[in-house]
């Protein structure tokens, strides 16, 4: 009986030495309850919901075979799932340390030794023993290791979802701004057209005596900036294919083409309020798990000082003779249960413990700033689409004008009210507000793009418990 009692007293003396676990951090994260942005004017939310293939909502089939190619081929993604895969494996052998374990072996030795009256003799000793260990995790540690490595496992799930999402919005907006620069091109090598003609008309007009030199150089001047342009363009878009290319997972290369830039739009703001991207972000949802197993291991480290139980059994056979050994061994067993605890560490668990709860800090600060990142990437998307929608239409009414500008200025100069010059600026102010126009459309679907990365579109959600 007072063994027992020595007993119990030393097991509560252990569990009273476990170490103090760290205050919890204070969280100042607080969740808006809308968007900023639509307070200014940003487009209200339409019914559209953010489906996981977003890319699709722009309507063209050559972008969508893209993106496919890039989830499956990109070597970012290979290691993004090579690297779940070491995690799922890791977690295996976590809750592997929580089963009993069943071990075997066998020896037969042959061994010479000195009898007592000095004579060597040699003898023969078959043996096979089934050895079985089961710790009891009666405090839970075993299962904290466990749960950390669950938690690790859906943080590298998360992990490759925010990849995939982050490759397929970069493919997305590396095409657009491919085909954004294809119209530049086509539109510039269109005004190199009309820069040639209108030359040409500059130099009759110059050798009959209607205009002055000075109008035929101008004209010679603005065809060749016009011409400067279409080495430049090539230039980018010949960059633009190979890093496109890259990204799908294959060698530099061209790209095929699908719809023009005129008939690419920009699909509907997603539907969803400010806790929705709680749910919906792959790097939230990553945080969120490398809290979780940041916690669980705390609790584990904690937990060393306290005492361990584990069970033993050892049952087998042993004979002299292979003969008996294979026929009538002489059965062989031992049962052991074990309690071991440390008594005197100097600190060593405790220390532990307390970087672990820094860890644990570290985490929950993480999570915070990348919760807030994301209502940041969101703003500013909603309001980039916005404002960049304003500025088209003010393009459009100065390109209206530069159209009509133009047109008056070639029939007054047509009918001698007018130098070439002045037809040459308007040619100016309309070049450059088509431009601007096809810059403007490829920044509004890249925006777009944004949005959609910015609500986790493209998220299939898999890695949620």
């Amino acid at each position: 009986m007072k063994r027992r009692i020595w007993l119990m007293a030393a097991v509560l003396a252990l569990a009273g030495c476990a170490a103090n676990p760290p205050p919890q951090p204070a969280s100042a994260l607080q969740l808006p309850s809308g968007w900023r942005a639509q307070a200014i004017g940003a487009p209200a939310a339409t019914e559209a919901q953010v489906e996981q293939l977003w890319w699709q909502a722009f309507g063209d089939p050559v972008l969508s075979d893209l993106v496919g190619e890039a989830l499956a081929r990109n070597g970012d993604l290979r290691v993004a799932r090579a690297r779940v895969q070491e995690y799922r494996a890791r977690l295996a052998q976590a809750d592997a340390n929580r089963a009993p374990n069943l071990a075997f072996d066998g020896s037969p030795t042959r061994t010479r030794t000195l009898a007592s009256s000095g004579k060597p003799y040699v003898t023969n000793v078959f043996q096979a023993e089934l050895q079985a260990s089961y710790e009891i995790d009666v405090w839970g540690r075993l299962g904290n290791l466990s749960d950390a490595a669950g938690e690790s496992y859906r943080a590298e799930q998360a992990s490759l979802d925010a990849a995939a999402l982050s490759i397929a919005a970069s493919v997305a907006t590396s095409y657009l701004n491919l085909r954004g620069l294809d119209a530049q091109l086509a539109l510039t090598q269109s005004t190199l057209q009309l820069r040639e003609q209108s030359g040409e008309l500059a130099r009759k007009q110059f050798e009959v005596g209607y205009s002055s030199r000075l109008e035929w150089l101008q004209a010679q001047s603005e065809y060749h900036a016009a011409a400067e342009q279409v080495p430049q363009l090539q230039r980018q878009i010949f960059e633009q294919e190979n890093a496109l290319a890259i990204l799908v997972g294959g060698n530099p290369g061209a790209i095929a083409r699908g719809l023009p830039l005129a008939e690419l739009a920009a699909p509907g703001v997603p539907a969803g309020l400010p806790s929705d991207l709680l749910r919906r972000r792959p790097d939230i949802a990553r945080a969120e798990h490398n809290l979780a197993a940041a916690n669980a291991s705390l609790a584990a480290t904690r937990d060393q000082l306290l005492p361990s139980f584990k069970l033993t059994a050892v049952g087998g056979g042993q004979a002299t003779t292979l003969t008996d050994f294979l026929h009538a061994p002489t059965a062989l067993w031992r049962l052991t249960a074990l309690a071991a605890g440390p008594l005197f560490d100097g600190g060593r668990v405790q220390a532990q413990t307390d970087a672990a709860g820094a860890q644990r800090d570290q985490l929950v600060y993480t999570y915070e700033n990348v919760v807030r990142n994301a209502f940041a990437e969101t703003e500013n998307s909603l309001g980039a689409i916005y404002r960049l929608q304003q500025q088209a239409v003010e393009n459009d009414a100065r390109r209206a004008t530069a159209f009509d500008t133009l047109r008056i200025a070639h029939n007054r100069y047509r009918n001698g009210y007018a130098s070439y010059l002045e037809e040459l600026d308007a040619q100016r102010t309309l070049y450059s507000a088509d431009v601007g126009l096809l810059q403007l459309k490829t920044r509004i679907l890249v925006a777009s793009v944004d949005l959609y990365r910015a609500m986790g579109g493209g998220w299939s959600a898999a890695a949620r418990p």
